[in-house]
């Protein structure tokens, strides 16, 4: 497998890794400039030469994937038999730089409700390297002619159209996902509300609309849906910046992703699914 395939079974496993690559060699060494090795926290795939580099730079990698916040990092390896080494001796007599880089789990972000907001959100979000899952229980929405606008985004893009019960989708979203309700239909965002407070494993959750929606939806919360109040308080609304109030779609949209993006940077870096999750 190359070093590019595995980093995207990486990704799409939504699993965390590291991108080591030899960037300097002087001398005599196992690997010219350029190899790759990608490091998963069970299997690797690639070589940068075997023996004491390589078995340093995956037991390092395997240290960053459990890191809060890890950071690039360069490691300086002399191969001759006069230094000590973890692994073994390593005596080509060159010297080796190599360099790894952290492949986090990358955000997943769901927009239930592709309407004008919607999809002028989901325009925004697209440029960001998150997962972002697209669901509508109205297939025009979805069509592909519609999401031509999404053809060249940096996000993965994952349309989910669910005629009858798209608060089913939740079970399916990743560990963490965030979740943003906005559909047309206010029966439709109350069960996703319900549905949302059951669902432990996801990350925020979002209610686009004004005071007195949430007033009705909060009482039906408590009453018919059994929430305490504790838990209904995980659903933020509304949702965006205060201080942007135009109500035009592509204005909305802006003011949610920014405080979205927010959200993000109070987060600090996304946590990777629990294993076997």
């Amino acid at each position: 497998m190359t070093w590019v395939a595995a980093v995207a079974r990486l990704r799409a496993r939504r699993e965390p890794g590291v991108l080591v690559t030899v960037a300097t060699v002087r001398g005599h060494a196992p690997r010219e400039a350029g190899a790759k090795l990608v490091v998963g926290r069970g299997e690797t795939w690639g070589s940068i030469g075997g023996g004491n580099v390589e078995a340093v730079a995956i037991d390092r990698a395997r240290d960053m994937m459990g890191a809060a916040k890890p950071e690039p990092e360069l490691l300086d390896f002399a191969l001759n038999d006069k230094v000590t080494n973890r692994h073994g001796v390593q005596c080509c007599g060159g010297t080796v730089s190599v360099l790894l880089e952290p492949l986090p789990v990358v955000r997943a972000v769901a927009v239930f409700g592709v309407g004008h907001v919607g999809l002028e959100l989901a325009r925004i979000l697209a440029r960001q390297d998150l997962d972002l899952h697209l669901v509508d229980s109205r297939s025009d929405m979805l069509a592909k002619k519609r999401l031509d606008v999404l053809v060249d985004a940096v996000a993965q893009i994952h349309a989910h159209h669910t005629p009858l019960l798209p608060e089913e989708v939740l079970e399916e979203l990743p560990h963490g996902t965030h979740v943003l309700i906005m559909t047309h239909d206010h029966a439709e965002d109350a069960a996703l509300c319900d549905a949302a407070l059951r669902a432990p494993h996801l990350g925020s959750v979002g209610l686009i609309g004004s005071a007195a929606k949430w007033s009705r939806f909060r009482t039906r919360l408590a009453t018919e849906g059994g929430h305490d109040e504790a838990t209904i308080d995980r659903i933020k609304t509304p949702i965006g910046l205060a201080d942007i109030t135009g109500k035009e779609p592509a204005t909305i949209a802006v003011s949610v992703a920014a405080d979205l993006l927010r959200t993000f940077e109070s987060e600090g870096n996304c946590p990777a699914p629990p294993d076997g999750g």
